[in-house]
């Protein structure tokens, strides 16, 4: 058996390890079991997965042959390997995180059951991103559904959290079906149902039956993915579930919708039309704007989050779809950097994302409450909480240096490259998404910034605040780790981008990292492949710095272009990190200095008259994103359920209380006319119940005849 194979062994043996003594009696140690044997089941998924997406020593085995399902495979390849690094990331510190996490449910709900869920969840998810065969995914697929399901029910003596359970898990299945379907066209044409085959069938397959094909495989995983419009679970089950299932549901579970849209269409059957392509840009960059408009006004913490995973999701979405359409068009290297900004997205995602969710869950677990209008102040008693959850707020912001500038930024100039398309109207799409992009990534810095300020600023709203304490140190320790993965990936992508160029180069036959990651560092030694004189001109700005010391090829991405123009785009976030700290330091030092003879007294702030500014005087959140809700009213359309006045003190001091209900969007769009028309279908079909044996009989004569005449015209 290979290194990879062994490793990989050792992961499912250490799941069931876990699923074995989490099905142990007691339920006082089942914490650090998740904790313990879940690291070393990541460590172990880390490794096997590193080793294929460093070295691309692709890893297959034989499980069974089944008569009508060919051979059941285990598999993996870089692009599989790639999400389960991405899964052994997260998976990592959320294991850490429980140690701690998990005894608030002490003597509440058993811990033994959700060990076991745990660690099958996590088998369930490798076995998905293995799985080189129909058979095997889709056992795989339900399986991490329904854990999924069980441990976001897992509060489930609270009404919210059955309901929005079950609302999950049946809109899940409604694209498991969609997808099966897709497989089911696919292999008309292939007596085996091995993703191989399917491959190579794929090509006999017409037009109309590719269209099914990608519809079917792009609304049924986007459903996992939370694309609109088939979004409205995700919002809903992320209040309800635990705090470190939140960090898996969006840092992982998430990802396996967009591994599904690339699986099939990028592999087993590649996007032949621009048309599909641009469905696919379209409804990223909607879902990515939808996503953060409703979360910049929401003030549950958890809800935000998950609205903002939309947001996130919508912009990968967007950058596989222009990379489709580059594609499609006959341009591989813009569709090798669309690609790659888009998996380096996904993996920045999965990181901050984590971070987010484990600090809302840290600060619920200490406060007892995740609506922003009731904290503020927790800087003062959760310090190293209001620090790591900065790093996930200018992360998820795209600020630099953090992770999220770097893939946001490439996903914008790459949609810039739309001049090399020839139809104008694919050119105005292109402007219109990367419009619609832009003033996402505004939105997103507005609702980061109430987020960390309305949660860690100011003065405590509430007593439950005001007695916070920092949590334990097991939950601020995960924190710390993704807090610095974030920092490395945003200040190191040329050393990030090199490894997904080769994960896309399958899908676009042509390596774009020398277009993307010049090889300043090393173009002195013999590479013919860059004009010397072009180089020196980099190399008098600084492009080699740190060539002595570093390995690797450098520290700038630059995209090239022709004679007349060289250079497209260029930046280097290591470097604006060197200066950047001169700069604080310089600035610290002069003040210093101008400051040093002077004394300073420290005395209370005026605030009014008052003594002391009360709480319900200071900025509120919902004051923060009230220009956000009144600009897109007419997208938010809220339903004003009490409109009243009531005098509460003299001197004629009235307090105004409005209560608004809002229907999102979607919701309004689709849900309610599907359940409008349903119902008014349901209550024809009623009619049909006559109790008459002859009409029943007549009923299934047309079904057979429909039968027939479907069958004679296939």
């Amino acid at each position: 058996m290979t290194e990879t194979g062994s490793l990989l062994l050792t992961f499912f043996i250490v799941c069931g390890l876990g699923v074995f003594t989490g099905g142990l009696p007691g339920n006082e140690k089942h914490a650090a079991c998740v904790s313990i044997i879940g690291s070393v089941a990541s460590l172990a998924l880390l490794t096997a997965s590193g080793i294929v997406l460093l070295s691309g020593r692709a890893f297959s085995m034989a499980l069974w042959a089944l008569p009508l399902f060919g051979k059941m495979m285990l598999g993996m390849d870089r692009m599989s390997a790639l999400f389960l690094f991405i899964t052994g990331m997260v998976f990592l510190p959320v294991s850490i995180f429980s140690a701690g996490y998990l005894k608030r449910y002490t003597g509440r709900y058993s811990l033994k059951s959700f060990a076991v869920f745990y660690f099958l969840l996590f088998a369930s998810i490798a076995l998905t991103l293995m799985a080189m065969d129909v058979l095997s995914f889709v056992i795989g697929w339900e399986a991490m559904s329904l854990l999924g399901y069980l441990l976001v029910n897992y509060e489930h003596e609270q009404a919210d959290t059955t309901r929005s359970g079950m609302v999950m898990l049946l809109m899940s299945e409604a694209g498991t079906l969609a997808v099966i379907l897709a497989f089911v066209i696919l292999a008309r044409t292939t007596g085996d149902m091995g993703f191989a085959s399917l491959r190579a069938g794929a090509v006999h397959l017409g037009a109309v039956a590719g269209w099914f094909v990608f519809l079917l495989s792009f609304f049924g995983f986007g459903v996992k993915a939370g694309l609109v419009p088939v979004n409205s679970w995700l919002p809903m089950a992320h209040p309800v579930a635990p705090g470190n299932v939140s960090a898996i549901l969006s840092g992982v579970i998430l990802n396996l919708g967009i591994y599904g849209i690339v699986r099939i269409n990028a592999d087993i059957l590649p996007i032949a039309g621009t048309g599909q392509g641009l469905v696919v840009l379209l409804i990223g960059t909607l879902s990515a704007l939808v996503g953060i408009l409703y979360a910049t006004p929401e003030d549950d913490m958890k809800k935000m989050l998950a609205h903002s995973s939309i947001e996130n999701m919508g912009i990968v979405t967007a950058g596989l779809g222009a990379g489709f359409v580059f594609l499609t068009s006959g341009h591989p290297v813009p569709a090798g950097l669309a690609f790659i900004a888009a998996l380096y997205h996904m993996t920045n995602h999965s990181l901050y994302k984590a971070l987010l969710f484990l600090g809302a869950g840290s600060v619920d677990m200490q406060v007892g409450s995740r609506h922003m209008q009731g904290l503020g102040g927790l800087i003062r008693r959760m310090p190293w909480t209001a620090l790591f959850f900065l790093v996930g707020a200018l992360s998820i912001a795209a600020l630099p240096p953090f992770n999220g500038f770097v893939s946001e930024w490439l996903t914008l100039q790459t949609l810039l490259q739309c001049a090399v398309l020839p139809s104008k109207a694919v050119k105005i799409t292109f402007a219109l998404c990367g419009a619609g992009l832009a003033l996402t990534a505004a939105l997103a810095v507005t609702c980061f910034v109430k987020a960390f300020a309305m949660n860690f600023l100011g003065k405590e709203r509430s007593e439950k605040a005001a007695k916070a304490a920092e949590a334990a140190p097991s939950m601020t320790i995960s924190m710390g780790i993704l807090a610095v993965a974030c920092f490395l990936f945003g200040i190191l992508p040329t050393y990030v981008i090199p490894a997904m160029d080769r994960v896309v180069q399958p899908y676009v036959h042509v390596s774009a990292v020398d277009q993307l990651v010049p090889p300043f560092f090393t173009v002195g030694r013999g590479n013919d492949k860059f004009d010397r004189t072009f180089v020196a001109d980099f190399h008098k700005l600084g492009a080699q710095v740190g060539s002595r010391v570093l390995p690797g090829r450098g520290l700038v991405i630059m995209h090239r272009g022709g004679k007349r123009n060289p250079v497209i785009f260029a930046m280097s976030p290591a470097y604006t990190v060197a200066v950047l700290l001169l700069l604080l330091g310089g600035t610290f030092l002069i003040i210093r200095l101008l400051t040093r003879r002077r004394s300073l007294t420290h005395g209370p702030a005026w605030s009014g008259g008052l003594g002391r500014l009360p709480p319900e005087m200071t900025y509120s959140a919902t004051g923060f994103s009230n220009p956000v809700r009144v600009i897109f009213r007419g997208i938010f359309r809220p339903v004003t359920v009490r409109d009243a006045r009531e005098t509460v003190a003299n001197h004629f001091r009235s307090a105004i209380r409005k209560d608004q209900l809002e229907i999102h969007m979607i919701d309004r769009l689709f849900g309610k006319p599907i359940v409008h028309y349903g119902r008014r279908l349901a209550e024809r079909l009623g009619r049909m119940h006559s109790g008459r044996v002859n009409a029943y009989a007549a009923y299934v004569l047309a079904a057979l005849l429909a039968v027939l005449l479907i069958q004679g015209l296939a």
